[in-house]
């Protein structure tokens, strides 16, 4: 993971198959999205809106587990093998928000 030098954010350049992956998870999600929105403004009965939302819930949660693993299996190991302990509290701190 490198530093950004222009401002305090830390970035990280993915490869290409890595970053089109992430790219087109999330545009299906927006493409759901869009869709549960098409869905209100139709006035769909409630409980099939509900269903399209518990899809984009378990999108998002794919997309994260996705992403997760790929910040362990690279900017986390290589961060401890640089002995950069710091790298592990802010993994738990990560992991504490998203089980809220």
């Amino acid at each position: 993971m490198e530093e950004n030098k222009s401002c305090c954010h830390k970035t990280k350049e993915r490869p290409p198959k890595e970053y089109r992956d992430l790219i087109n998870r999330l545009n299906r999600i927006e493409g759901q999205i869009r869709g549960i929105k098409g869905m209100v403004e139709k006035d769909v009965y409630c409980p099939d809106i509900l269903i399209q939302v518990a899809a984009v819930n378990a999108a998002l949660n794919s997309f994260n587990k996705v992403l997760l693993a790929n910040h362990i299996k690279t900017c986390v190991t290589k961060d401890i093998r640089e002995g950069k302990e710091d790298t592990v509290d802010e993994l738990l701190a990560t992991l504490q928000k998203l089980m809220k």
